[in-house]
């Protein structure tokens, strides 16, 4: 029989209880430790010594506990049931004391003066609490107990000892089963931890460090025990996935941390597998886009400063020390902009790079993801994982016109095997000749499907000459519809039209040597220089079927866009395809604005449809090709061989002698240059 007295507290017990020493403070009565610590030993009993008498263990899977000091888990468990009874009678004294507990877990043990009362928790001895909370959760789960329920969920568990994480996740569970509406508050707390990714976070004092792959493995482990417990909670954390993915302006550091835990999850829960990888490259494309039109408002001077911040930068480091960041905050949260030391160019130029390194870690990870399912690219699982590429691609990247690298994805992937190019180009040509497809998705997917032969490094010399002439055959049809009610050029009446000729332009200029059939002894394959000025054989009737587009009633060279257009007419005529400069000198006579369709359908004057003060570019197409140079700093590594760059041949421009036409050249050279070009532009 016990014969302790009991604490001065607040709260009272019902009379006729054994008087019991309290739970609350009684750190002495749960046997003292020498070694604070030291862990609590899995599976197996603790070593007795002659002063120290045995610790309380769980067993969890016969849920035997034994002595602990002088008093029994029986005790213990029954100080907390009256402690939790109390409270539903409005006694809330020792109730506030158990929340007291988990609130402050992480309040660092400090020994009592000699001579006064050891009232402070120990660091081990929370986890005796808890195991006597899981005892009783019938009474834990009733709505009066929210608070120290959230007190529970709140406690940092992840950085105490393996024994504590596995009480606690066996509380998680018992939690959930006696009341299922714990469920998404449990599997919000643990996803809220997929953000976590700095010690500080988890760690506890008095407790071993524990590192950061540790801290995910007792993660992963307890979530992944909740979903086999509850198989129906798969749904419910989907959407929790969903709606705590990081917001666009979170740190490099937080998206990876959440992103590298979303790949976790994956792995043992494959239902999932689609959503996850779903979720991230959204993100991609929505950080993509947004910060190609932040770019487009920058000036060039902070643009230069972006390029040349990520060029003096290690790729490699910066890639792995992603989780090794400062705990300072971003400068741009720290600032004052009324400060008088605010440099608002120097937040601007941090800001951007920062984009552009986030977007650049997470395809670098999706790369490397992705890349073990094409170990064996002609395989059925090469294949399977090619399809869930593509679906994303048709559904998020396509619509997205300002998507500048995350198309890369599909890009490199497409060209592992000719299985997998076939059903990238397929999948293009059916979106870009659909009679039910928008205008918009019909010029996007011509665009991809020529900058894709154009750029592709791996694209068989069979496919560039069958999409060439397919391009051509559709152009015919497009012809013959609308050259009876064409006036004169008119982007929005023909727009399906303009896109394909500006696409079979841009393949002729990047793939010309494939669509030639046969030349010369002397024309050296290996030189494209000694092809000018050649009578060569081209590929069917491509250059009799070009040139009656290029001189038609639609003239699409005043609608293509300008730099398209100058360097096909450079190429076409050094290479004897095509003399289309009189047509060109003729189109700049011609204002665009007057075959407006708005103008002539309602009668009315020019001036009365609103587009007369616009510039004749407004109604032209913008040279926008999807797979121009990817330069982000680390992830380019994956695209080092399935790249066709742009090569200027030697002596295309020797009848051009005056410097106009020089600076043409470096002006057509830059445009293959992008705002996040690590080199400045292309490489060789």
């Amino acid at each position: 029989m016990l014969t302790s007295t009991p604490r001065s507290l607040p709260g009272t017990l019902p009379r006729g209880t054994t008087p019991v020493k309290s739970i609350l403070k009684s750190a002495s009565a749960l046997g003292r430790r020498k070694d604070q610590h030291h862990p609590v030993s899995e599976g197996a009993e603790a070593q007795e010594t002659p002063s120290k008498r045995r610790k309380v263990l769980f067993d969890e899977i016969k849920n035997v506990t034994y002595e602990v000091g002088r008093r029994t888990m029986d005790e213990i468990k029954l100080e907390v049931r009256m402690a939790l009874e109390a409270h539903l009678r409005g006694d809330d004294g020792q109730y506030d004391g158990l929340k007291e507990m988990f609130a402050n877990d992480k309040k660092r043990y400090l020994p009592p003066v000699v001579g006064e009362e050891d009232d402070t928790l120990k660091p081990h001895e929370l986890q005796v609490y808890l195991m006597a909370l899981t005892g009783c959760i019938p009474i834990l789960k009733s709505k009066d107990c929210n608070g120290l329920v959230k007190a529970i969920l709140n406690c940092s568990w992840l950085g105490r000892d393996a024994a504590f994480v596995k009480v606690f996740t066996h509380f998680l569970a018992a939690l959930v089963s006696a009341q299922g509406s714990y469920l998404n508050h449990v599997l919000a707390m643990i996803v809220d931890k997929f953000h976590d990714s700095r010690p500080s976070a988890w760690l506890v004092p008095d407790f071993p460090e524990i590192s950061r792959d540790t801290m995910r493995d007792r993660l992963h482990s307890a979530l992944q025990y909740l979903l086999k417990m509850f198989p129906s909670a798969t749904s419910v954390l989907e959407n929790l996935l969903r709606n705590k993915f990081p917001f666009l302006d979170d740190s490099m550091r937080v998206h990876m941390a959440y992103i590298h835990n979303l790949l976790r999850v994956k792995d043992y829960v494959p239902d999932l597998q689609e959503d996850i990888f779903d979720m991230i490259l959204d993100r991609v494309v929505k950080i993509d886009s947004q910060m190609q039109l932040d770019l487009e408002d920058t000036d060039d001077d902070i643009t230069a400063a972006v390029m040349y911040a990520l060029r003096t930068e290690n790729p490699q480091q910066e890639a792995a020390g992603w989780e090794d960041e400062a705990d300072d905050d971003s400068d741009t949260d720290s600032v004052d902009s009324d400060d008088a030391d605010y440099d608002q160019d120097a937040v601007r130029i941090k800001t951007l790079k920062e984009s552009v390194e986030k977007m650049d870690s997470m395809l670098d990870t999706l790369f490397e993801v992705y890349t073990p399912h094409f170990a064996n690219p002609g395989s059925d699982k090469a294949f399977d994982m090619f399809v869930t590429i593509l679906r994303e691609f048709d559904q998020m990247v396509l619509p997205t016109y300002k998507s500048r690298h995350t198309q890369f994805l599909i890009f490199h992937f497409a060209q592992q095997h000719e299985r997998l190019t076939d059903a990238f180009c397929g999948q293009l040509i059916a979106s870009a000749f659909q009679s039910n497809t928008p205008n918009i998705l019909k010029q996007a997917a011509a665009a991809y499907l020529a900058s894709f032969v154009a750029r592709g490094a791996h694209v068989p010399r069979s496919l560039v000459r069958t999409i060439f002439m397919l391009l051509i055959h559709h152009l015919d049809q497009y012809r013959r519809k609308y050259e009876p009610i064409c006036r004169g050029p008119d982007l929005k009446r023909f727009h399906p039209y303009y896109s394909l000729v500006q696409a079979t332009l841009y393949i002729f200029c990047f793939r010309w040597q494939d669509l030639v059939v046969s030349a010369p002894e002397f024309v050296d394959p290996e030189d494209p220089a000694s092809y000018i000025g050649q009578d060569l054989e081209w590929i069917g009737t491509s250059r009799k079927d070009l040139s009656t587009h290029i001189f038609g009633k639609l003239n699409p060279l005043k609608v293509c866009a300008p730099v398209i257009v100058e360097e096909f007419a450079k190429l076409a005529h050094r290479l004897n395809f095509m003399y289309a400069y009189p047509l060109i000198e003729g189109n700049k006579r011609i204002r665009l604005t007057q075959y407006l369709s708005s103008t002539y359908s309602t009668g009315g004057a020019l001036r009365d449809s609103g587009f007369d003060t616009q510039e004749e570019s407004f109604h032209q197409l913008d040279p926008y090709f999807p797979f121009d140079p990817y330069q982000l700093p680390v992830s380019k590594r994956w695209l080092v061989n399935d790249y066709v760059h742009w090569k200027a041949i030697p002596g295309l421009n020797a009848e051009d002698d005056d410097s106009e036409s020089e600076e043409d050249e470096d002006d057509e050279e830059l445009e293959e240059g992008t705002a996040t070009d690590s080199d400045g532009g292309e490489s060789e």
